[in-house]
């Protein structure tokens, strides 16, 4: 293939296309100490052998940190796939799904959830995204669910002071407020917030099964039974009685029931986890950092910024797979056809070729786009609807009822995870 045919993508910082290197073959020149060979086939990934899932779970940063530091992308036997970590090479595939194919096979999340529009390539992603369009389109929100979404946070942060100090943020708080919310978009009126937790955790758990457990496997599985239940319930009834949720329009589209089923699933992992571990995520950064708590109570504008610089800082959706459909150089390293990618999200958004000092949570950074909600045709369907629960509701509520909220000093906080990440403990105080 020619230049001129090769399908670019380019950094938006960097400058970088996927067919620099076929450019620079064409200009007599290479890479400084590449061979013209090297410039046109690219290197073999390095083998990161010394990455375990136990290290990714408990703190990946530093691991992302000495991957960038050698290359872009590695093979790593522990998850039997490449990881892509710099921002460049991430936001490539993004941008490419010609060559990088979401419809990945022996897709962990296809077994957990169903095949669903995350894992399909266009047209049929699109047809997909488009059923869901009505439901969480910037102007459905703020005509219906904030007024939702307000009165949920109104009950739940009420359940959170009444339990007092020492009460958990994430559990007691920020976890329920989610879960309730969602249950609402989805239109599962036949389950509760509870069921919504149990579900989202155990399927994504599945989704991030790398190391084949069979328990969370049968966990994962029990879940999406009760789920294609729910569903089936639900879907006569909102034909007949119509809201504004998700199920109700599929209820009246010519969507495959296989197809809504999943979706739904994906819906209830992504949907959950995002906007808790954000809302958790963010306040525990801004009560690390006093001055800037301080900063965003006096100017209502920087509750938005920071909410996309928690985003930046920790992706709550780490890392997702793609699959390369032909032969590809990416960043200088060589994928063969078929290769199993993890995207990780995660380690972009502290590239420190894009992000001054990016390990650190700062809001008053220069504004940079973030990869924290993915990009191309599968940017996050959601965003605006965590966006909304997040930053234009909970925050801004909470800061003015609890104006002296702390962490609690004799129980640490934990956050934990990496194709997830978010807080597992956060226990506050105030007062």
């Amino acid at each position: 293939m020619s230049a001129s045919n090769t399908p670019t993508a380019t950094c938006p910082f960097s400058g970088a296309t996927s067919a620099s290197a076929a450019v620079e073959e064409s200009a007599g020149g290479t890479a400084a100490g590449a061979s013209p060979a090297a410039a046109m086939t690219g290197v073999e990934a390095p083998v990161a052998d010394w990455v375990t899932i136990p290290d990714l779970h408990a703190d990946p940063f530093p691991i992302y940190q000495r991957m960038r530091s050698e290359s872009p992308v590695h093979w790593v036997p522990a998850v039997n796939r490449y990881m892509v970590t710099s921002y460049a090479a991430c936001h490539e595939i993004e941008q490419d799904e010609e060559r990088f194919s979401a419809d990945e096979n022996n897709s962990l999340m296809k077994r957990a959830m169903g095949h669903s529009m995350l894992r399909k390539d266009n047209p049929k992603h699109q047809v997909d995204r488009d059923s869901y369009g009505a439901t969480l389109r910037p102007g459905t929100i703020k005509k219906h669910w904030n007024e939702i979404f307000t009165a949920n946070h109104e009950k739940y942060l009420s359940e959170l002071v009444a339990k007092g100090p020492g009460a958990d943020f994430v559990w007691d708080y920020a976890a329920p407020y989610a879960a309730e919310n969602l249950r609402l978009i989805c239109g599962f009126h036949n389950a509760s917030q509870q069921d919504m937790q149990r579900w989202s955790q155990t399927m994504i758990d599945g989704t991030g099964n790398y190391a084949d457990d069979p328990e969370i496997w049968d966990k994962s599985a029990a879940s999406s039974a009760e789920v294609d239940a729910a569903i089936d319930e639900m879907l006569p009834y909102l034909a007949k009685n119509p809201d504004h949720s998700l199920l109700s329009g599929l209820a009246s589209m010519p969507i495959p029931l296989e197809a809504i089923r999943a979706n739904l699933k994906m819906t209830i992992g992504g949907g959950l986890n995002e906007p808790r571990d954000v809302l958790a995520t963010t306040i525990w950064a801004l009560l690390n950092h006093p001055e800037q708590l301080e900063a965003v109570k006096n100017d209502a504008k920087l509750h938005a910024v920071a909410f996309e610089e928690s985003v930046r800082w920790v992706a709550p959706i780490g890392m997702y797979p793609r699959e390369t459909t032909q032969d590809v150089v990416l960043e200088g390293v060589h994928l063969p056809k078929g290769s199993r990618l993890g995207v990780v999200l995660g380690a972009a958004n502290r590239d420190p070729e894009v992000f001054e000092d990016p390990e650190s949570f700062n809001i008053f950074r220069p504004k940079k786009p973030h990869l924290g909600f993915g990009g191309g045709v599968h940017f996050c369907a959601g965003t605006w609807i965590a966006r909304a629960q997040v930053a234009q509701i909970a925050m801004p509520a909470l800061l003015e009822r609890i104006p002296d909220l702390r962490l609690a000093p004799t129980a640490p906080s934990i956050d934990a995870g990496w194709v997830f990440r978010g807080m597992t403990k956060m226990p506050v105080t105030w007062g």
